[in-house]
């Protein structure tokens, strides 16, 4: 099952991690200042990972694919890493959608 950790940066703001049941991240959040706005975006993703039409499939600037999780507003909540290719991106998108619902939470901050 997958795991949601929250954790502090450097700069004081919280972020989340998705990780899979193997303990690979899968999806990383923005900065959030406070740990409330964190568990906010943190039951977002729970509900917007649910609808395939929220995940954005991208290529970055040197070819690789890689997925943002938009909320219904429109505002990314969470993005992925650098894939090898697209099949690993779209893999990567449904160990979201079949991870982040009952993903329990984890408070590292």
């Amino acid at each position: 099952m997958g795991k949601f950790e929250i954790t502090t940066r450097k700069n004081g703001e919280f972020q989340f991690n998705l990780k899979a049941g193997n303990g690979q991240v899968i999806l990383t959040s923005e900065g959030y200042t406070s740990k409330a706005a964190c568990q906010n975006g943190i039951e977002s993703v729970k509900n917007n990972s649910q609808d395939e039409s929220k995940f954005e499939k991208k290529t970055s600037t040197d070819g690789k694919p890689y997925f943002n999780l938009k909320a219904t507003n429109g505002q990314v909540i969470g993005n992925s890493e650098l894939y090898e290719s697209e099949s690993n991106r779209d893999n990567g998108i449904e160990s979201v959608r079949k991870n982040a619902l009952e993903a329990e939470i984890s408070d590292q901050s």
